[in-house]
């Protein structure tokens, strides 16, 4: 993984000092409340319900087992003790005291991590497929890529205070894991005719209370223009991007203002005004890829033989198998997922203690390291098959071994009123409820791939909208009521979710999931998945079952 050079380290540390600086202004009465918010905002600080909440960027997801060890240590000791990774592979810590910030930065600036533009109008973390690397259909390796556009975005002079926030999502294969479609650019690595690998180039995609779905801007995209066309579009955004209403100010609202055509027209003008200045060169591409070099697999791994045989002695474990792991692209390893969705815990919530064993398994079954995914879970992507049984038993014991991976009860789900100032509804609660009401294994299994996205407000940081099953708090005269929605998908599909019908209130919410999912069995033809139904026989079923009584 990429490690900090002398630049790196140095501008984080200076940033430290300067936020500490900032925050002991603000807490003698020299700087104003509005003077330090967006101090606060720019090293990733919201101020919530009950206390501060600290978003800390996970560039790409990938973790080592010492940022991993950090991440507890720093949970225990100015939190408490757990930890909450979201839906653009970041974490969040839930309770620090404002005044300690400035010392959870210096902690996490000790193992190369900060939440620099985690939250702001400016370019947030660039994500990716958790996959990356490790995946045999990938076409290229896009973690170098996520690498030079955070290199390129970081303290970018020219696009700090843009519009409103700004996302950037990298993937290398057709699989889209990564929600590119959703991002306000999304990349895919392509190849042209001539069998040259470049960029497919998306723009205008989103979620919250406007949700969109991203269209192409450039079919293909040389490697070393990525820098200079990502700097073009970005120009055109900030002069054309509303910043009179805060609603209308992403750039999906300006592509669909102006037209993909017009956006594309400005762009590609801008961009012959800057192209030579920002050419990627072949050797800052090979300095950054060096980075990611594959490591040295056992090749004589496959020739072990105890995975077949501790799948036939175990069912447990042949379970777990089958639902949380992947192939990986050198035979005999394979992809380990480590579910945050224990019915025991809230959806993408793990303890410091966890964290600090999924550290110590990291480095005794992964090489070391540890992703974060689009869904909220954990990855382990470097594991001998002959090594699953006893990695298996130590999830097992430690409440880490939910074998629920792409189920009904794998859901993803924002804090809601639990925690959010911004939030209309609970969402915890309910997450709680529906596994509590669909703890059968086995029936989950039936059901096969179900995605099932709550978000407690129009924000959308759960992407209701793109959920198989969509489920939105609001408000109505100060009760929690719920929208529904369904037929929607992130993935290389993508399609927003339609609404129902009218808003269903809180007690009857899980009860209409079960009514949902009587109508997918009715319909269903085979093993046909849910999302297929839904778009084959279309949502009037299910309108018609859920309000049959009302």
């Amino acid at each position: 993984m990429y490690q900090y050079d002398q630049y790196d380290q140095t501008m984080i540390d200076q940033r430290v000092t300067q936020y500490r600086d900032q925050t002991r202004r603000f807490l003698a009465g020299e700087l104003t409340a509005d003077q330090f918010r967006p101090l606060r905002l720019m090293n990733g600080l919201y101020i919530q319900i009950h206390a501060p909440m600290l978003r800390v960027a996970i560039p790409y997801g990938l973790m080592s087992s010492k940022q991993v060890r950090k991440i507890a240590d720093i949970s225990r000791r100015y939190d408490k003790g757990y930890v909450h990774f979201t839906t653009r592979q970041n974490f969040q810590l839930n309770w620090p005291a404002l005044e300690t910030v400035p010392d959870i930065l210096a902690e996490l600036a000790s193992v190369q991590m900060h939440a620099i533009q985690s939250s702001g109008n400016c370019i947030r973390n660039t994500t990716s497929d958790q996959l990356a690397g490790v995946n045999a259909s990938e076409i290229e390796d896009p973690r170098p890529w996520c690498e030079i556009i955070r290199q390129w975005s970081t303290f970018h002079p020219e696009f700090a205070y843009l519009p409103r926030k700004f996302k950037i999502a990298v993937i290398g294969n057709h699989d889209d894991r990564a929600a590119t479609k959703l991002h306000d650019i999304g990349l895919h690595l392509v190849k042209n005719h001539e069998g040259e690998i470049g960029f497919e180039v998306l723009v205008g995609g989103g979620l919250g209370r406007t949700p969109i779905i991203g269209q192409q801007i450039r079919p293909f995209l040389e490697k070393k223009d990525l820098l200079s066309y990502l700097e073009a579009i970005l120009r055109v955004y900030n002069r054309l991007g509303r910043r009179d209403n805060k609603y209308k100010a992403r750039i999906k609202i300006t592509v669909r203002e102006h037209g993909i055509d017009h956006i594309r027209e400005l762009v590609e003008a801008e961009w012959v005004q800057i192209r030579e200045q920002l050419k990627l060169d072949e050797k800052e591409i090979d300095r950054v890829k060096q980075c990611f070099t594959e490591p040295d697999y056992d090749l004589a791994a496959v020739s072990d033989k105890s995975f077949d045989q501790m799948q036939v002695e175990d069912a447990t474990f042949s379970r777990w198998v089958k639902q949380n792991t992947v192939d990986h692209k050198i035979t005999g390893y394979k992809v380990a997922y480590i579910s945050l969705k224990s019915p025991q815990s809230p959806p993408g919530d793990v303890s410091a203690e966890q964290l600090d064993i999924i550290a110590d398994l990291a480095d005794e079954f992964s090489l070391g390291e540890v992703r974060s995914t689009h869904d909220q879970n954990l990855v382990l992507t470097d594991v001998k098959q002959g090594d699953l049984y006893a990695l298996w038993l130590h999830l097992e014991a430690d409440n880490l071994a939910t074998a629920n991976i792409n189920t009904l009860t794998d859901m993803i789900c924002c804090p809601g009123l639990d925690f959010c100032s911004l939030a209309n509804a609970t969402s915890i609660p309910l997450a709680k409820e529906i596994n509590e009401r669909f703890d059968d294994l086995d029936y989950l299994y039936d059901l096969g791939d179900i995605k099932i996205k709550m978000s407690g407000c129009m924000n959308g940081c759960a992407h209701q909208s793109v959920g198989h099953i969509g489920i939105l708090g609001v408000d109505k005269k100060g009760e929690e009521w719920y929208q529904f929605t369904l037929g929607g998908s992130s993935e290389a599909d993508a399609s927003l979710g339609l609404r129902l019908g009218r808003a269903i209130p809180k007690d009857q919410v899980v009860n209409t999931v079960a009514t949902l999912l009587d109508v997918f069995k009715e319909c269903r033809q085979d093993d046909e998945a849910f999302l297929a139904t839904v778009r084959r026989v279309g949502i009037d079923p299910f309108k018609e079952r859920v309000y049959a009584d009302n």
